[in-house]
């Protein structure tokens, strides 16, 4: 059973970091595809960072680059986000997702249950 699960959410004034984490099981990075996901209220959810082994990090929100840095930890099968010069749009629920056998973070297979960050002005 694949499992993810989210750490390091929190509220923070704009401007300030946060790194969130996750922890996976059930299948390793060597063969899978680590996300971050999010939603902000009334959006839809958006593809934010992805990392795989054939890949490495790549970045999916103009907004984000230079201020995120997704990276992983293949022997303890961890991924993380570091957030830094976080701004209120930055706002929403992050997610954890996985998908196996694939290089890129498309139609994934596993979720974690999300974590809330909050960005106040």
């Amino acid at each position: 059973e694949v499992q993810l699960v989210e750490s390091g959410g929190g509220s923070v004034q704009a401007g300030g970091s946060l790194r969130i984490s996750c922890a996976a099981s059930g299948f390793t990075f060597d063969d899978s595809a680590i996300g971050w996901f999010r939603q902000a209220p009334g959006k839809e959810r958006e593809r934010v960072a992805c990392i795989s082994q054939h890949d490495g990090p790549t970045y999916h929100v103009d907004s984000v680059k230079g201020r995120f840095t997704i990276s992983s930890d293949n022997v303890k099968n961890t991924v993380a986000l570091q957030m830094n010069n976080l701004q209120p749009e930055d706002t929403a629920v992050y997610y954890c997702a996985a998908r196996s056998h694939s290089p890129i973070c498309v139609n994934m297979d596993s979720w974690g249950k999300g974590i809330l960050v909050t960005v106040s002005s």
